[in-house]
């Protein structure tokens, strides 16, 4: 187990940022944590990071156990949080070499090092450049180049895709793939979902302070699923159709939404091509029928409860 906490908690005064967390991370994952704000992601990070002592509890890195060994863990982790430190007057190149040589890399490997970090972040061409003058994407490619010098085997991402372009979270979504490909064990916090799902093997749910589900992005969706439920859009009465259709006994409930006739069914009911055929016997008309897909972001609302700390 390259990742396991007991029990883990962290209290500030009254506030119970992480309750009694249990996480079990085999080596190669990559883990998805999603939780709104204030729910304990930073928290459990930066305590992974020997950033933090919990108040309770334990966290072990690789075995090591924090606040106790964290001396044997640093050397094993790369932390990438949220927001990138200033460095104005560095370069680069110098910004690197000067974290190389923190982790004792000198000479001839530490150039070859260097040079095959950038390579990775596709960073090569701006080696030359001040850091201030990145775009928060590059400055994000880098910190990632930085967490890569040493080679470890666990990344901890906090937001690492937070206020950037469309174009700078696909980038940094496929280098982290490639990191994945390559053997790292990853624990990416995000509010991005849909890229969770792509990205991450396994996620867990967090909400204030309380672990709600660790498992697979399949498993989070079959959990969240309830019952189908059907969009029907009309170019006629809406509220009309509506109750049409809430008057049916395969009908759980019925509502409006944005114009849009919502259909919960009952949770034995599949087919719903009974819809259609209700509306077009009371002479209305149909734009749109389609079952509600149930994703990551679905799953996330209907696990969690919408409250922070």
């Amino acid at each position: 187990m390259i990742i396991e906490t007991i029990n883990l908690t962290k209290k500030y005064d009254k506030l119970v940022a992480l309750d009694n967390l249990q996480l079990r991370l085999e080596e190669g994952e990559c883990f998805g944590y999603i939780g709104p704000n204030g729910a304990g992601k930073t928290t459990t990070i930066r305590i992974l990071a020997t950033l933090l002592r919990p108040t309770w509890g334990e966290a072990r890195v690789c075995g090591n156990v924090v606040g106790y060994e964290s001396r044997k863990i640093r050397p094993l982790i790369g932390y990438v949080p949220d927001f990138f430190g200033a460095y104005e007057d560095m370069v680069v190149q110098e910004y690197l070499e000067f974290f190389a040589a923190a982790y004792n890399i000198t000479g001839k490997k530490r150039d070859q090092i260097v040079g095959d970090v950038l390579e990775l972040t596709d960073l090569t061409y701006k080696r030359d450049a001040l850091v201030d003058s990145l775009s928060r994407g590059m400055k994000q490619r880098l910190s990632i180049a930085r967490v890569l010098l040493h080679d470890p085997k666990v990344l901890l991402l906090d937001e690492p895709a937070s206020g950037l372009d469309p174009r700078a979270r696909i980038e940094i979504r496929e280098l982290l793939k490639e990191l994945h490909r390559m053997g790292k064990t990853i624990i990416i916090s995000s509010h991005i979902l849909p890229e969770l799902a792509d990205l991450c093997s396994s996620i867990g749910i967090i909400e204030r302070g309380k672990l709600l589900f660790q498992g697979s992005v399949t498993e989070a969706v079959r959990r969240a699923r309830v019952g189908t439920v059907v969009h029907v859009e009309t170019p006629d009465d809406s509220e009309k159709a509506r109750q049409v259709l809430a008057n049916l006994n395969a009908v759980e409930s019925v509502s409006l939404r944005n114009g849009a006739v919502i259909v919960n069914l009952r949770e034995e009911v599949n087919d719903f091509s009974f819809i259609a055929r209700s509306l077009l016997d009371n002479n209305l008309r149909i734009r749109e029928i389609k079952q509600e897909e149930v994703n990551l972001e679905t799953a996330f609302m209907r696990l969690t409860k919408g409250i922070v700390q």
